[in-house]
C-alpha cells in the first residue's frame, strides 16, 4: 500500500480470475469515504500499453477528487495470467464482472464504468448485463468491432511490406484463417480465432447504453460533438432515450502515437464530467 501526497492511497494486488490471477491497482481517498467507485477497462493489445500513462493520470485525478478507482489487467494482458492469444471477449467480460463485484463490495456510493477504445465497448456490454451502473465514461470508443479487427489485421500486412516482403495475404484471407481456428501473430500479439469472432460482432449501434453516458474523444479541433461515425451511434442512442453528453478535445491519439503522449484537456474534461455525474 502506498500513500501519495495528493490525499489518496494506491494498493496493487491480484484478483482471482477464471483463468488465473488478474493484476489490479486500487486507488482510493485516504481520509474520506469515497463518493463512488470507478472501474477502468483498458484497450486492445498495444493500445493498452501506449495509454497506460493517461489511464494512470486520470485514475489518480479521480482518486484525488474522492473516488475509489479500480484498474484491472484483463486475462492475457499486462501482468495478469495467460497469454494474449488465450483470451476471448467473453473471458474479458467475466474478468470485468469480477472486478465490478470486488469494487462494489469495497466502495460506497454508485459505480461508474470508464473504458478506452475496446475497453469502452466492453463497458457498454457490461453495463447492459449488470444492474446499478450509474454512468459510463467512454474514451474514444470502438463503435464497430469488425472494422476495428480489419484495421488491426492491417498491422500485419504493413509489417510484412515494411520488412521488404510482399504481403502474403489480405485481411479477407487472414479472417478466413482465424475463422478456421488458426492463431495469427499481429504486431507481437497472438490473436486467436475466438477473440477475432467475438470482436467482429461488437456493434455499439445494437447496444444502447442503459444509463447516462459521457462520450469523450480526441481530435484536431475541440467541439461539442463526436466524430461523424461516433455521432451516428450517439444520435441512435439518444433516439432510444439515452442521455449522452459528447465532447471532442484537441490532442494527439495517445493510444497509438509512437511516443507516450498525454492529453491534459481530456483529463480536465473527464474530471468535469464526473463531477456532474454524481
Amino acid at each position: 500500500m502506498t500513500m501519495l501526497q495528493a490525499g489518496f492511497e494506491m494498493e496493487p494486488f491480484f484478483l482471482s480470475g477464471e483463468r488465473g490471477a488478474l493484476f489490479c491497482v486500487h486507488l482510493y481517498p485516504s481520509h474520506i469515504a469515497p463518493k463512488g467507485g470507478i472501474l477502468y477497462l483498458h484497450p486492445f493489445a498495444e493500445e493498452m500499453h501506449k495509454s497506460r500513462r493517461m489511464a494512470a493520470l486520470q485514475a489518480r485525478r479521480f482518486a484525488a477528487e474522492g473516488y475509489a478507482v479500480l484498474q484491472v489487467d484483463l486475462t492475457g494482458c499486462g501482468d495478469s495470467a495467460c497469454d494474449f492469444g488465450d483470451a476471448t471477449w467473453e473471458t474479458w467480460l467475466a474478468d470485468a464482472r469480477r472486478a465490478f463485484a470486488w469494487l462494489s463490495a469495497k466502495a460506497t456510493g454508485p459505480i461508474i464504468l470508464w473504458g478506452l477504445r475496446t475497453g469502452a465497448s466492453l463497458a457498454v456490454e457490461l453495463a447492459s448485463a449488470l444492474p446499478g451502473i450509474k454512468r459510463l465514461i467512454l474514451w474514444q470508443p470502438v463503435v464497430n468491432g469488425e472494422q476495428y479487427l480489419n484495421q488491426f489485421l492491417r498491422i500485419k500486412l504493413a509489417s510484412e511490406m515494411l520488412s521488404g516482403n510482399q504481403a502474403q495475404s489480405g485481411t479477407k484471407d487472414l479472417r478466413a484463417k482465424l475463422e478456421a481456428g488458426e492463431n495469427i501473430e499481429v504486431g507481437g500479439y497472438m490473436l486467436g480465432g475466438a477473440m477475432a469472432r467475438d470482436l467482429a460482432r461488437v456493434k455499439l449501434a445494437d447496444i444502447p447504453s442503459p444509463c447516462p453516458v459521457e462520450w469523450l474523444e480526441v481530435g484536431a479541433e475541440e467541439g461539442e460533438s463526436a466524430s461523424p461515425a461516433s455521432q451516428r451511434i450517439v444520435d441512435a442512442w439518444r433516439a432510444a432515450g439515452v442521455t449522452v453528453h459528447t465532447r471532442t478535445l484537441s490532442g494527439e491519439p495517445f493510444w497509438v502515437t509512437q511516443e507516450i503522449t498525454e492529453c491534459p484537456s481530456l483529463i480536465e474534461a473527464t474530471t468535469e464530467a464526473i463531477s456532474r455525474s454524481i
